[in-house]
């Protein structure tokens, strides 16, 4: 008798429970495969997430450099190098000459579904057998990363 009541009154609570979300489109920090799918039909080497066009100043800003080189040492010196030498990721020699700002800070702020989704970022993926952990970078601190990237590169 008593199992029968404890069933009854689970039934009960599970039918009572919110129902989930179907369609999670309109969340913020979240996107549907589908709007994915569309970014990269869209232009396919600015990569997957939420920036979509990126503005270069010249001369380089000072203050985005000294920023991203401290989000450097912090956040990714352990795993990339600053020449072109592989450690657990690639080195970033040359990296703002071979991919656009924006891809480059998809893939530093939106790294999971970059991984899953982007045919450039599945070879690196590939070549480095690690997938580069989400540290949770904000595209403030991906733009200051870009900016230090750009002076590692030799733009002035």
């Amino acid at each position: 008798m008593r199992l029968i009541l404890i069933t009854i009154m689970g039934l009960v609570i599970f039918s009572c429970a919110p129902d989930k979300p179907q369609n999670q489109e309109g969340l913020p920090g979240q996107s549907s495969k589908n709007s994915a799918v569309e970014d990269i039909l869209t232009d396919p080497t600015k990569g997957i997430g939420a920036v979509k066009s990126v503005t270069l100043n010249s001369p380089l800003e000072q203050d985005r450099i000294s920023r991203g080189l401290a989000i450097y040492e912090m956040k990714c010196s352990a795993c990339h190098r600053l020449d072109d030498k592989r450690v657990v990721g690639p080195g970033w020699k040359d990296i703002t000459k071979n991919r656009k700002p924006e891809w480059i800070m998809n893939m530093i702020t939106n790294v999971d579904v970059m991984l899953d989704q982007d045919p450039e970022a599945q070879k690196l993926l590939e070549l480095c057998l690690m997938r580069m952990p989400n540290q949770n970078v904000s595209i403030g601190d991906a733009r200051d990363l870009l900016e230090f990237m750009r002076q590692n590169d030799g733009e002035k």
